[in-house]
């Protein structure tokens, strides 16, 4: 089954397309890389899957759902999850009011007190998959970029996604947080899609089951790493020739 189907997605500001009739399948389970230049269209591709941003026209499934009109709560609540390009956290709040916010999101018990007293461990246990469970008591803004990061990929997890959006999660990262990230990236269970955004080909080219090539909103290559690696057009697109 495919867990996300896009079906000729257009996109345009000011009669600028964006996203120029993309159509894309990922099945269930698969590890979906989006790759592409600045202003190739991937992270506005992500506001129209997530309903951040509304389509002009064409089709989005969540396994067989339409949601291409669905409010973005809803697209949550059906298994959708993301992280932002740009760190999307509170920062005076600690690690694990952070993660318990994004437990309480989706949970009908943020209206009971008794199953809220669960709420800092289930918290710490969430941090333990990303590493962060020592510093579960930190303030966001005492800990470093990289954290940030984890801890950003960790709020997602708490929601248990079924589809699972990562708009570059190596971004700003130093050579030893991105094996960390990538680590991270690579222990997410199968029962977990993975679509990912990178800008650098080289980084993130290891992660992927299937690689989407994204240029001036359009989907140029598609295929596994030595297919899309060795086409001139990715060529072309990265290195002008």
């Amino acid at each position: 089954m495919a867990a996300l189907h896009i079906q000729n997605l257009k996109k345009a500001f000011g009669g600028l397309p964006a996203i120029n009739d993309v159509s894309l399948t990922v099945e269930e389970g698969e590890r979906r890389l989006i790759i592409g230049p600045n202003g190739a269209g991937k992270t506005t591709l992500f506001n129209l899957v997530t309903g951040d941003l509304n389509s002009d026209s064409g089709t989005i499934f969540l396994f067989d759902q339409d949601i291409t009109r669905r409010a973005t709560h809803r697209r949550v609540h059906l298994g959708l999850a993301r992280t932002y390009q740009i760190i999307t956290l509170f920062p005076k709040d600690t690690l694990e009011h952070n993660i318990a916010l994004s437990l309480l999101g989706l949970s009908k018990r943020r209206w009971n007190a008794f199953a809220r007293s669960h709420l800092p461990e289930e918290a710490k246990s969430v941090l333990a998959l990303v590493g962060l469970d020592h510093l579960a008591k930190r303030p966001v803004s005492e800990v470093a970029y990289g954290e940030k990061r984890r801890l950003e990929i960790a709020m997602a997890l708490a929601q248990k996604p079924r589809v699972l959006l990562l708009d570059e999660p190596l971004a700003g990262l130093s050579r030893e947080e991105r094996g960390t990230v990538k680590q991270l990236i690579s222990r997410i269970p199968r029962e977990t899609t993975v679509v990912m955004i990178e800008h650098d080909m080289d980084t993130a080219l290891d992660m992927a089951d299937r690689i989407t090539v994204l240029h001036y909103g359009r989907v140029i290559v598609e295929g596994n790493r030595a297919a899309v690696v060795a086409d001139p057009k990715t060529r072309e697109v990265y290195l002008g020739h």
